[in-house]
């Protein structure tokens, strides 16, 4: 158990058994929070509806191409990193 991946501990060792729950929960939580970062200020900088939208995309992309879960959730989180800093900068 000292090489368990982040994603194991925090959501179990069946993480591929439980993909079409996390996917659902990735999905709507990526699109939502991107389509309300560009709706909040991110529509009127060019850089910060490009960093919205890079990583947004990558995120669904992998997600269609079923990559491998792990990748999945590092990228979503980076995603979501993001979006919430730009909501930040743009809300204050």
């Amino acid at each position: 158990m000292a090489n368990a991946s982040v994603w194991k501990k925090l959501l179990g060792e069946n993480l591929e058994e439980n993909r079409l729950g996390i996917i659902s929960i990735v999905l709507l939580v990526v699109g939502c929070l991107g389509g309300i970062t560009v709706g909040l200020g991110a529509i009127h900088h060019t850089y910060q509806l490009f960093l919205v939208v890079l990583p947004s995309m990558l995120t669904l992309s992998f997600l269609i191409a079923l990559a491998p879960l792990k990748q999945i959730l590092n990228l979503a989180v980076i995603t979501i990193i993001i979006d919430l800093i730009l909501l930040i900068i743009n809300l204050s």
